[in-house]
């Protein structure tokens, strides 16, 4: 029978399970990145409101890049996951970068359809797709971690590097990525979860105490840190030359926020529920909240409704908002409205067969879309043992890489936990 005609099994998806500690720090984390967007118009005027702005930004966006390194692949890469770059993240990059720009042309800004100039949030998703398609080489050397840091402190020095398919983010947060991945490798999951409920609350009481030294010491100095632009420094989006740095010494500043996020990151792990909660459901809806909640921000952010002084009550105001804005861009409906553009599974782009007619191989068998058939195919033979990715085996509770649904990976995995 031709190879490239020869009927395949269709076998239904195995579903595992989803961990709440990750559901659970993941809708946190993006609902932390909208309110620091939604805030960004008052931290000009209100130092409150900048502390605030810079304690989120210290640990929140460290959080959701280990995140997507906890749950990426650093194995050679299979056919689902050659898909997924491309439906999870490259096609709708395409698709929101398409409508950001027909927004603004509609607005009258002079605008031109440009792939490599992300808008806005969309910074993320190249930044993801490099990170992925990276990982699996980075990970051959021995000392990955080290070399994303010294790659991030390097990159700061450079002019050279902008932010051209994100690149300076790309680069400046690679350590997040590559951290996630060890603590993968450390079966932090597995490790966290045995631990009693006792045990769990002594660190995080340490937790606690290294956010409450942060808290205060923000405002305590906020003068200094305006000084200072840390602010452009956590952003990784600009050379050390253009925050207003040329000092030999200045990447010192880079390495000193890096190990205070990643130290800060492992905090916030360590303060998420392990049980399942009224929030934790939204946790895989969290690429949905961070494609659409620009839209919702954008008037805010573009027009001067919060420019100059305002009244004590906004701040807050803003914060319940964003979290509103947060919880109703996880609900179903809304998810099944926005899913094509979203979720795009684009089948008719993809190759019908595995083959071309002179019988090389262009795309492994799994790599392409069921077949429309509802007859079973008798005597296939069961499917090789999946190849090594890299993720240990055995650790049950961390699961799989995600969907585009889910944002930073996708957090199956073995049995819920039910401790606190």
């Amino acid at each position: 029978m031709d190879p490239t005609t020869q009927p395949r099994a269709h076998r239904p998806p195995h579903r595992k399970r989803r961990v709440p500690l990750w559901d659970n720090a993941r809708w946190i984390a993006i609902t932390l990145v909208v309110v620091g967007h939604g805030i960004l118009p008052l931290i000009a005027e209100d130092d409150v409101a900048y502390s605030f702005y810079l304690f989120i930004y210290s640990f929140h966006v460290a959080v959701f890049v280990t995140v997507s390194g906890y749950f990426a692949k650093s194995g050679p890469p299979n056919a689902r996951a050659m898909r997924q770059i491309l439906t999870d993240i490259v096609f709708p990059y395409l698709i929101f970068e398409t409508i950001w720009t027909a927004l603004k042309a509609l607005l009258g800004w002079n605008v031109v359809l440009d792939y490599t100039s992300p808008s806005w949030t969309l910074w993320f998703l190249i930044a993801l797709a490099i990170w992925r398609i990276v990982l699996p080489y980075l990970v051959l050397l021995r000392y990955p971690l080290i070399i994303a840091i010294v790659i991030s402190i390097g990159a700061g020095y450079t002019t050279e590097i902008d932010s051209t398919l994100a690149l300076t983010r790309t680069f400046g947060m690679l350590p997040f990525f590559v951290f996630g991945w060890k603590l993968r490798q450390w079966r932090i999951t597995d490790r966290w979860l045995e631990l009693s409920t006792a045990a769990t609350w002594r660190w995080r009481a340490g937790a606690i105490a290294l956010f409450a030294v942060l808290l205060v010491a923000l405002p305590a100095a906020i003068e200094t840190w305006r000084d200072l632009r840390l602010r452009r420094f956590m952003l990784y989006d600009e050379s050390y030359v253009a925050i207003g740095y040329d000092e030999p010494w200045s990447g010192a500043i880079r390495l000193f926020l890096l190990l205070l996020a990643l130290l800060l990151a492992v905090a916030f792990l360590i303060l998420m529920p392990r049980r399942t909660t009224w929030f934790t459901a939204f946790g895989s809806a969290t690429m949905y909240i961070y494609l659409l909640h620009s839209f919702v921000l954008f008037p805010l952010r573009e027009t001067p409704l919060l420019e100059g002084d305002q009244p004590w009550w906004v701040l807050p105001a803003m914060i319940v908002f964003c979290v509103g804005v947060s919880v109703v861009l996880s609900l179903n409906p809304v998810r099944r409205v926005f899913r094509p553009l979203v979720e795009p599974r684009a089948r008719w782009l993809f190759r019908p067969e595995p083959a071309t007619a002179t019988g090389t191989i262009v795309l492994p068998e799994d790599a392409l879309p069921p077949l429309p058939s509802t007859r079973r195919t008798p005597d296939l033979p069961p499917p090789p043992p999946a190849a090594d990715t890299g993720a240990p085996a055995a650790d049950a509770r961390d699961g799989a890489a995600g969907d585009a649904a889910d944002g930073p990976g996708d957090p199956d995995g073995g049995e819920p936990g039910s401790r606190a």
